[in-house]
């Protein structure tokens, strides 16, 4: 739909005139000669732009600008006026106007302006709506996301409400696994209890079994007093083991043995103490691939992996990205009190085309470095890093018919080795099996496209 503009002033031929030139750049125009019309007319239409002279019948342009702020403070007003005086300039501002022209009218000013003022609208709308749906997303913790994938997630974490079961998350790191957790827990028969969480992949694996079973005093040099371990700690709530696919095969075998008796012995021990603990664990590994490798053990697998959710990563959730970052930049704002309102249109461009390897763990570090480095009230393609606003997407379709625009052979084999690259985490035996190409094929290649350089060969 195109754009709609009231223009309001007393002189009927430059009505018709700023009708006449805006019109013909694509926009709806409705002219009143007087205020309370042109009011009337804002009370039962909806316009994009209300242009006012500021010398008008009865009510002057100043109090129409100041009363239709008031009614409508999300339509920028722009106020013609003849005295280009700094004090009504002032005044015009002070009114509420969006912006102020001088007479007589220079109608390429005039488009100019009028754009820019829809665009300004434009995007406070863009942010009340990514504000209102952060908000409506909020409810599970800091879960945001609209996307399919993730109502999927909300769908497994209601469904799980009144359930005990042990839930296994899966995903690439950064991707929320542990918001997913705690969401679980949040809105379980159990919220009222513990959630305790550790990271097994940052825990000395000689000392893992103490931290989650305990020690009694004296059972090694430093166990000067006894110790509750997390199962313990975690009684009547959760506990979250993350990153437990990086967990020692001796340590599963002990880990197994008290989920099934239910019980722990802590480390130096003689008795055995129960727990009412739910177990929630998560991992960035293929454990069915470790399990074939013997590097995970089946059983456990199967005792941890009652219930499954995966949580996506941030490049296959759409506009997730503009919410989450729009969420970000809401935070960052509150502490500091810099008025960064959102993100350009073409910022918001180059943030859906990346590929977010780091996922929203990246995103999160990108918006800050953004929000710190922005002169404007809204993130620009400038305050991006090198690697989002040069970023070249690794897609192969080709859009259209013109030759012009059809990439050449080597550069479709850089980009689909550097893709099958990227989905192999830099695994060149995997790589190089998908590609139908030896080892030592694919090193060549790697070093004959340049492929090193970018940094996605790992």
């Amino acid at each position: 739909m195109n754009p709609s503009v009231l223009i309001v002033d007393d002189d009927r031929a430059m009505c018709d005139l700023v009708q006449d030139v805006l019109s013909r750049n694509g926009y709806n125009v409705t002219s009143q000669l007087d205020a309370e019309s042109a009011l009337m007319s804002v009370d039962t239409s909806d316009f994009d732009v209300v242009i006012t002279d500021i010398k008008l019948q009865a009510t002057n342009g100043l109090e129409l600008c100041r009363r239709v702020t008031e009614k409508r403070p999300d339509v920028p007003v722009v106020v013609f006026t003849a005295f280009g005086s700094m004090d009504t300039a002032v005044g015009a501002i002070r009114a509420g106007a969006y912006d102020y022209i001088t007479k007589p009218v220079d109608l390429e000013s005039l488009a100019l302006t009028v754009r820019r003022a829809i665009a300004h609208r434009r995007l406070q709308q863009e942010v009340k709506e990514l504000r209102r749906m952060v908000t409506e997303t909020d409810q599970l913790d800091e879960l945001i996301g609209a996307s399919a994938p993730m109502k999927n997630v909300y769908r497994m974490i209601q469904q799980l409400r009144e359930s005990d079961a042990s839930v296994l998350i899966t995903g690439e790191s950064g991707t929320g696994k542990e918001l997913v957790a705690r969401a679980l827990h949040r809105t379980s028969t159990r919220k009222d209890g513990p959630f305790i969480a550790i990271n097994c992949a940052a825990v000395p694996q000689n000392l893992l079994e103490s931290e989650l079973f305990g020690h009694a005093r004296g059972a090694f040099t430093d166990a000067k007093q006894s110790r509750e371990g997390l199962f313990i700690q975690a009684d009547g709530g959760t506990l979250f083991l993350d990153e437990l696919g990086d967990m020692a095969l001796e340590m599963q075998s002990k880990l197994l043995r008290v989920l099934q008796e239910r019980q722990v012995r802590p480390v130096g021990g003689n008795r055995e103490i129960p727990f009412n603990t739910r177990l929630i664990a998560a991992t960035n590994r293929d454990l069915e691939s470790d399990v074939e490798s013997g590097d995970f053990r089946q059983d456990l697998y199967y005792r941890i992996n009652v219930v499954r959710i995966h949580v996506p990563p941030l490049r296959s959730r759409g506009n997730d990205i503009l919410l989450l970052a729009q969420h970000f930049i809401d935070g960052i704002r509150k502490r500091t009190g810099k008025e960064v309102a959102g993100i350009s249109s073409e910022a918001a461009k180059k943030l859906l085309a990346y590929d977010w390897p780091g996922n929203v763990r990246e995103l999160q570090n990108c918006i800050e470095r953004a929000f710190a480095l922005t002169r404007f009230e809204q993130i620009v393609v400038d305050d991006l890093p090198d690697k989002i606003r040069l970023y070249q997407s690794t897609e192969l379709v080709i859009h259209g018919d013109d030759p012009e625009e059809f990439p050449t052979l080597e550069e479709l084999e850089r980009r689909y080795i550097r893709r099958v690259l990227d989905a192999t985490r830099g695994n060149k035996t995997q790589a190089s099996r998908i590609l139908g190409m030896n080892r030592r094929t694919l090193y060549r290649r790697i070093e004959r496209l340049g492929l090193e350089e970018e940094g996605v060969a790992g």
